[in-house]
């Protein structure tokens, strides 16, 4: 092991975790809001769109973020629409998201009981309301540890941005073998940078699960 290759190209990992993580939150974030859209739109069984919505379930779910990725940095400048390595990221790594996002959501919304909704419009609550004030906080509650293994998976998925030319972590990694031809020491800090990401995740999703599922959503 080369401890001063290592030393020397400490700094490479680092702007490329920077690059990872925002381009990891930005899409977690749109993922979240896509999947909440669409579980509401499947749950309240919305005619038209719930087709819609269904078919980009299935899509995105039943093709590899790498072909989305070559299609959008690849595909897409063919019909004059040409976007940057960052923005196939985000828009890969959100499309893919949005559909895990929305049947996490959408199976802790049909945990709701129906006689809760029902006593929200005996007490003449609108169906935006229903959501927002009885639905939504019960869901959210038992959605947390699928929302938080989605975000995980979607972390490590970043892996895959390299494929566009997008300087993350592992093109990094993949950057330095190539030319310098140190596998383990590429390797081993693609494997620590990534841990020192994910560790903090694990024990933010931990602490989240045992701050919202609690009372009848979840034990104590």
């Amino acid at each position: 092991m080369d401890f001063a290759f290592i030393k020397e190209v400490i700094p490479l990992y680092i702007q490329a975790a920077i690059l990872t993580i925002k381009i990891g939150v930005v899409g977690i974030l749109l993922s979240t809001l896509v999947g909440l859209v669409c579980a509401v739109i499947r749950y309240w069984k919305v005619p038209v769109l719930r087709v819609i919505v269904r078919i980009y379930t299935e899509l995105s779910r039943n093709t590899p973020l790498l072909i989305q990725l070559f299609f959008l940095y690849f595909a897409l400048p063919r019909l004059g629409i040409k976007l940057s390595s960052e923005q196939c990221a985000v828009i890969g790594l959100t499309f893919l998201g949005g559909s895990y996002m929305a049947e996490t959501f959408r199976s802790s919304l049909e945990t709701v009981g129906k006689n809760q909704i029902e006593s929200g419009e005996c007490i003449g609550l609108t169906r935006l309301q229903i959501v927002r004030y009885v639905v939504l906080p019960q869901a959210v509650a038992v959605s947390v540890p699928g929302v938080c293994a989605n975000m995980m998976f979607l972390i490590k998925e970043t892996s895959m941005f390299s494929a566009v030319a997008l300087a993350d972590l592992m093109y990094v990694a993949k950057d330095l073998i190539g030319l310098y031809y140190k596998t383990e020491e590429a390797l081993a800090l693609l494997v620590i940078a990534y841990f020192i990401i994910l560790l903090p995740v694990t024990a933010a999703s931990a602490w989240a699960e045992r701050r919202l599922r609690h009372g009848q959503f979840g034990n104590a």
